[in-house]
């Protein structure tokens, strides 16, 4: 005898599969790490605040028509950008404790939003991921577990219990983010040097963000090894909505993720809050749920 489930359209199952409530925990960390991280990649800059977004510092010129340059934000007085960067590091923080969120993690978003828009100079991948996770969490409902808002609801209310479960696209979104981020890299890899030149990925190895360790590996890891890992990055990259979608891959495609960031954070300098913020990410969104309930 057939079930519900059973006589249901593959597509209907296949909708519902994804868009059925998720464990919380997942949401609680990606609320925790990644505000956290982008804080801490943005602490350079916040405690040259003067230099970084007022009229004190050195700002782009304005640029009128031209497609490199769709916006452009003038500089603000140096009382108001060190406004701006105190407010952005307290609800960056005050967001990853879950403290007061229906407020600071909207406040925290929009000056998110602000600073990578205001100096497109230091705008870089962080920056950029920060912002739009920013904007994913001030939606989300976020901070009813691991979190300070939790704690004073629970001393108000003796009987509140924090849901195990949260409304299903709030982490999906994430989710399918980090495949869709994995292929559009690819697809730019693709498009330039990396099929043709088999030392694409050696290369690097030399520019300005070298570390002790790429050049230790740049002069010790032979060439023909550079190539494979150059041609399985790739094939990672490309993949990677096929690898991430598949349950019997998911496992594998994370932890090659987790490697992947690793060596970057480790041998380009500079990058290491890039590599933070993606291990962060994909440790929150594809992890074993029982276990990431016993990390916390």
């Amino acid at each position: 005898m057939m079930n519900a489930t059973t006589e249901r359209p593959f597509y209907e199952n296949w909708f519902i599969a994804i868009w059925e409530p998720q464990p919380v925990v997942r949401l609680e960390l990606v609320r925790i790490l990644a505000p956290l991280t982008v804080v801490l990649f943005l602490s350079s800059r916040i405690i040259h605040a003067d230099a970084w977004l007022s009229t004190d510092g050195f700002q782009v010129p304005a640029i009128d028509g031209d497609w490199r340059q769709p916006l452009s934000i003038p500089a603000i007085p140096p009382w108001a950008a060190w406004s701006v960067a105190i407010v952005l590091a307290l609800t960056g923080l005050a967001t990853s404790a879950g403290a007061f969120v229906r407020w600071t993690s909207p406040i925290f978003a929009a000056l998110m939003a602000y600073v990578t828009l205001a100096d497109r100079l230091e705008s870089f991948t962080v920056s950029k991921l920060g912002t739009v996770t920013a904007v994913a969490l001030a939606v989300s409902p976020i901070g009813t577990r691991m979190s300070i808002d939790s704690w004073r609801r629970r001393r108000r209310d003796k009987t509140y219990v924090p849901p195990e479960l949260c409304s299903g696209g709030s982490v999906r979104f994430f989710q399918i983010s980090i495949p869709v981020f994995y292929f559009s890299s690819g697809c730019s890899k693709w498009a330039g040097d990396w099929v043709h030149d088999p030392l694409v990925l050696w290369s690097h190895l030399h520019d300005s963000y070298q570390t002790w360790v790429s050049w230790f590996a740049a002069n010790h890891v032979t060439a023909w090894m550079w190539s494979v890992m150059q041609y399985t990055t790739l094939a990672f990259e490309v993949g990677a909505p096929l690898w991430f979608g598949l349950p019997w891959t998911r496992k594998y495609a994370m932890l090659y993720g987790m490697a992947m960031h690793t060596m970057i954070g480790l041998m380009f300098g500079p990058v290491i809050w890039f590599a933070i913020l993606m291990i962060s990410l994909l440790f929150a969104c594809y992890g074993p749920i029982d276990r990431l309930r016993k990390f916390l």
